[in-house]
């Protein structure tokens, strides 16, 4: 009678532990972190296609979204997408002879300079345009983001699908965990 007692009481221990243990990766992975995959190109070269990485879902939300921040978000075809964010709530922006400019100032993007590099047919990586021939707008409204892909001439992002609501970006992500030779993070 004592053995059996203590076998119960040792399962109700091991069940209480798993339970526990289930639900604290559930909640970890809807409210806190999430893996995601890089599907296709558009973020060439700073991610590659099957690139694991993972999504901080509460970052943003304590602290402010950045420019040049990777962010994964709901886009309008039911998927999530992972892109740059290039504009600001309240920016003007623009792109002249492959060079980004926000409220009339060039801005650096140290990140592209290796696709640019590489480009053999001396034109330019990403193709002039304005927020207005985009979006008719002369800045990007508050609770909106404009977001790009670095691989310029094959994203679909801000350009095609327009500016994106921060209600709908899931987190930001800067952390490749899978292949093993790529772990570590990117900017």
């Amino acid at each position: 009678m004592e053995k059996t007692k203590k076998e119960k009481n040792e399962l109700w221990e091991w069940t209480k532990a798993l339970v526990i243990a289930f639900a604290l990766a559930a909640i970890i992975r809807y409210f806190l972190f999430t893996p995601i995959v890089v599907d296709g190109q558009s973020m060439m070269p700073t991610l590659e296609n099957g690139d694991r990485m993972i999504v901080n879902k509460i970052g943003y939300k304590i602290g402010d979204l950045h420019r040049f921040d990777i962010v994964v978000f709901h886009a309008p075809e039911k998927k999530d997408y992972i892109k740059r964010i290039i504009g600001l709530p309240g920016d003007h922006l623009e792109y002249k002879n492959d060079q980004l400019y926000i409220n009339g100032k060039a801005i650096a993007e140290p990140y592209l300079q290796k696709y640019k590099d590489e480009l053999n047919d001396e034109g330019t990586l990403t193709e002039d345009f304005t927020l207005s021939d985009i979006e008719q707008l002369d800045v990007i409204p508050d609770g909106h983001v404009f977001v790009m892909g670095d691989n310029r001439r094959f994203s679909k992002d801000s350009r095609l699908i327009g500016i994106v609501s921060v209600d709908e970006i899931i987190g930001k992500t800067n952390i490749i965990f899978w292949p093993f030779d790529q772990i570590g993070t990117v900017k």
